[in-house]
Parts: C-alpha cells; structure tokens; sequence
C-alpha cells in the first residue's frame, strides 16, 4: 500500500514505553483502515516481544471491529435485515476472515436436502418432521444449554462445522431453511425459551389484529427440533409463573434477534480482562437498537 515511509516509522514506534505516543501512534496506524492489516500481521511475525505482539493485535481487532461496526450499521439501514447474514456478523467478531460462501453451501446442501423431501400435500407438522428429521437426525445437528463457556455455539460457522450449537443458533438456523423453504415458522419470544412456531400460511403479523397464538398450528424446540402443543406451552408458562400473554406469540424480528444473539454472546466474556469485549458486543447491540 501507499505511505510506506510513513508506515515503516509509525510501526518503530509501536514499542514506545510512552503510552500517549503509542496512543497517538495506534490512533495514526488505525486511521489507514483494514488494509493496514497484512502489515501489521507481517511486523507481528518479526517481532519477539510478548508485549508488543499484544498491541499489534489489538491495533488488529480494532481494525476488524471498526470494520464490523459499519457492516453491522449497514445491515440494520438495509430493507431485508436478513437473518443468516446478520448471524455471520456476529460471527466475524471472533472470526474476522470467515469465509461467508462456505457456511452458505452447507445452508444451501441441507435446504435442498430437505426440499427433496417435501411436497405441497403435506401439512405443517409433516413438513416439520421432514426438516427436524434431516436437520437434526440425518446432518446429526446437536443442541447444548446455553453456555457461556462455549463461545463457538453463538458462531454460526462454527455450529455447522461442528453439528452442535445451543437453542439461539439452532433456531436461527431452523429458521433460515423456513425462510428459504417459504415454511411459515418463526423465533417468538416466550421467556427463557428459545422457540419457534408454524403459523397459519395466511398469518401477516404486519397486518394480523388478533391474538397470534390463535394463528400458530404448534411449536418446535429449536435445541432439538422437538414439536410442543399449545398444552405444552401454556403448561411451561405456567411452570414460569407467566401469563400467556399475546406479545409471547409474535414473531421476533430479524433484527430483535441478532441483537438476543449478541447479547447473548457478551455473557461469554465475563473475566475481568475480556470486559472490553463485552462492551464491543453491547455497542453493537445498541447500534441496532
């Protein structure tokens, strides 16, 4: 890149023991943007000091997630808020170089898979034991609790790779092939649940004044893939001391829910030293807001 005059004697500057030049310094390095970054990683290979090593990677994850901020800005101004590109966001935090082609092909493998297997005459929970039997039986998909100790079941690329994630990116992920596969079902908002419910094909939450619960056919846990009745769900809200009141029964937006998904994910880095991270995540969250 251009400015490599200037770039070779702001990188001998990198160890400065002053803190307000390596402020000064960094402030200089991250105004070139991204492109900066094979620099900075060729200078990180060539430098032996533990300490200095630690800023240049800093400088990097502040070069990414500057980078972040206005991917993440521009899908919130965007018409669709499409949730599959949304959740590979989240996952650049961790994952900068993820290759977003990749996680599409195994999307668009089990999509087909699972369009294969159906056919105009089924009825919704047929259609949904067709995509739970695939999804969760034949890809082997595995859900876990949510744990924040495991970072990588809130990373989509790694909840495929792996065939294991937790109820947030198995539903994220349910939903996405309902989406794909024009299956009305979608995330709603019981609480301290993760679920997702098959509506009525002519149910428009835009439009619909009434209940949406009188619209929803069943409900399928997104850890599993395991279909609950209404008895189910008025059983467990009653379990959680909760009235089953309408706005549980609406569908979450796209939006809502990658904000859940980094909110979330700022549970995993709760040690003291990781609190800058979590503050990351959480500006990412009220940037959507």
């Amino acid at each position: 890149m251009n400015h490599t005059k200037e770039i070779n004697a702001l990188f001998t500057l990198i160890d400065d023991p002053d803190q307000e030049v390596f402020t000064t310094v960094s402030d200089r390095i991250a105004g070139f943007g991204k492109a900066i970054i094979p620099n900075l990683e060729n200078l990180w290979e060539n430098t032996f000091s533990q300490d200095v090593q630690e800023r240049i990677e800093n400088l990097i994850h502040r070069l990414h997630y500057t980078d972040l901020i206005n991917d993440i800005t521009e899908w919130r101004e965007s018409d669709e808020h499409e949730l599959l590109s949304g959740a590979l966001l989240v996952a650049k935090y961790h994952y900068p170089d993820l290759q977003s082609s990749l996680v599409l092909q195994d999307i668009e493998k089990i999509r087909k898979n699972v369009w294969l297997e159906l056919n105009s005459f089924l009825t919704p929970l047929e259609q949904a034991n067709v995509l739970s039997s695939i999804l969760y039986n034949y890809y082997s998909l595995k859900g876990n609790e949510v744990d924040y100790s495991i970072k990588d079941d809130f990373f989509l690329n790694k909840v495929l790779s792996r065939r294991k994630g937790n109820a947030l990116t198995n539903g994220i992920i349910y939903q996405v092939l309902c989406d794909l596969l024009d299956i009305n079902a979608k995330i709603i908002n019981i609480p301290r649940h993760f679920i997702i419910a098959f509506y009525h094909s002519d149910y428009n939450p835009a439009s619909y004044i009434g209940n949406p619960q009188e619209k929803i056919h069943f409900f399928v846990d997104g850890t599993t893939g395991q279909a609950y009745s209404h008895m189910d769900i008025e059983n467990y809200l009653k379990k959680m001391n909760a009235s089953p009141i309408p706005g549980y029964f609406k569908p979450l937006t796209n939006k809502r829910i990658i904000q859940m998904l980094l909110e979330e994910l700022s549970n995993c880095y709760s040690k003291p030293t990781e609190f800058d991270k979590q503050s990351e995540l959480l500006r990412l969250v009220e940037i959507l807001s």
